[in-house]
């Protein structure tokens, strides 16, 4: 205290900013442990989880110029935090053994946005773009979400599918694409939601790997900035917050299926939220591990809003399982970028 009185006016209120936003930052690291039923509206802190950490670094910056000993509460609550910063921000140095063998794979996964059923993107050729995207990679597996079951997107150089439609009848779903024989397949179908799970059991060589699609509850906001300022705030946290419980019963249904799973699990995943939340630490419980974090570099952006570089799409895969690569696509065919992974069996 005796610091803070001696600091001026000006100072006087920069601290206090500095508090408020070490607390936000010690509460967003507590957050993946406390379930959204009982803090939904807290759970959207973990949204901004890498925002937070970058203000505390601008404070502490700026107690460091000024030479104060300030500069500590910043530090110790980044340093608190040090177990998260990879999933913010990959430092993995590049791996040179990016070779395919036979006992590698690669699994793409990727939020289509129904290939632009609506016109959102002012062109007619983005299903085609997408369709060429994906060939020039060649995944041996594929999961999309926010899928559009029509003759047109079909991609038939794969030699097996398994596509499932939130709604029966519906045309909007998911889809996992195989290069290998799929010998088994299961729809989790949330309930009261147009999202959706669906997992596919696929022989590779010697070995099945149980692959999972995954897309949780929408958070249904507009990825501006600008126009989430003119939206009535109180309306907004509160949709996000139902959105977030939501996807806690979808995240424990989904644990649930690869706790029960006898062969090794890739789950591909839209998380609708951060891969520092409750649903991300229920899903990988302590048999999956993130790919990004493992092999990843930067800060692995997966959807576009605006200026902030939001990673919400992952591939988890089974601590059985080595990865080793994991790029980022920046195409915009899509209000989200596709990711790979290629890993050894």
């Amino acid at each position: 205290m005796a610091g803070f009185r001696k600091l001026n006016f000006r100072n006087k209120l920069i601290y206090s900013l500095n508090l408020l936003f070490a607390l936000l930052l010690i509460v967003a690291y507590l957050l993946p442990f406390i379930p959204p039923k009982l803090s939904s509206i807290l759970s959207i802190i973990n949204l901004g989880l890498g925002i937070l950490l970058a203000i505390n670094v601008l404070f502490m910056l700026y107690w460091v110029i000024l030479l104060k000993r300030q500069v500590f509460l910043s530090l110790l609550c980044i340093l608190i935090g040090f177990n998260y910063w990879n999933s913010i921000y990959a430092f993995n140095t590049l791996n040179k053994n990016r070779n395919i063998t036979d006992s590698t794979i690669d699994i793409m996964n990727y939020n289509v946005r129904l290939f632009n059923k609506y016109k959102w993107i002012d062109s007619d050729k983005v299903p085609q773009n997408i369709k060429k995207f994906i060939h020039k990679q060649s995944p041996d597996i594929l999961a999309l979400q926010d899928y559009y079951l029509h003759e047109s997107t079909d991609l038939k150089e794969f030699k097996y599918s398994y596509k499932q439609p939130t709604k029966a009848n519906g045309k909007n779903g998911l889809a996992i694409f195989s290069n290998y024989k799929i010998i088994r397949t299961k729809n989790l179908e949330f309930e009261q939601t147009a999202n959706n799970a669906i997992y596919a059991d696929v022989v590779i060589n010697n070995d099945t790997l149980r692959i999972f699609a995954v897309h949780l509850e929408s958070l249904k906001i507009v990825p501006n900035v600008k126009q989430l300022q003119n939206n009535d705030q109180q309306k907004l946290v509160n949709r996000i917050g139902k959105s977030f419980i939501k996807q806690q019963s979808q995240a424990e249904l989904v644990a649930k299926e690869i706790k029960n799973s006898p062969y090794k699990v890739v789950v591909c995943a839209d998380l609708n939220n951060s891969p520092v939340s409750y649903v991300s630490r229920k899903i990988l419980g302590n048999r999956l591990q993130d790919s990004f974090k493992e092999v990843g570099q930067g800060f692995g952006k997966t959807f576009d809003f605006d200026f902030i570089p939001l990673r919400i799409d992952v591939i988890y895969v089974d601590k059985n399982l080595k990865p080793i690569k994991f790029k980022n696509f920046d195409v915009n065919y899509s209000d989200h970028y596709p990711i790979l992974t290629r890993i050894e069996i």
